[in-house]
């Protein structure tokens, strides 16, 4: 196999094969200010905006809050209910014996 050689038969060097890496605090300088940029870039909600947004999410979590504890209260009592009637023909099903 040949090697790649120039006009004067010495090897070649190997080509660059772009731009260096910059510096980490360069890129890291560089992503901050691309950061603040874009957070310029933003519209934030008004005062009034941003209680109605609160309000509303708050107000979703108290209805979930509310569904929950009414479905376990269900549950709960529908377990209870199955556990006596269980109980109960547990204790008419089995004769007790005499002494």
């Amino acid at each position: 196999m040949a090697k790649n050689t120039n006009e004067n038969g010495k090897p070649e060097k190997k080509k660059d094969h772009g731009p260096k890496k910059e510096n980490i605090f360069v890129r890291i300088g560089r992503f901050l200010k691309e950061v603040v940029g874009e957070l310029k870039k933003l519209t934030w909600p008004t005062k009034k905006e941003l209680v109605s947004y609160t309000l509303t999410v708050m107000g979703f979590i108290l209805l979930l809050a509310v569904i929950i504890y009414v479905l376990d209260w269900v549950f709960g009592s529908g377990l209870g209910l199955v556990a006596k009637l269980g109980q109960s023909a547990a204790a008419t099903a089995s004769p007790t014996l005499p002494s």
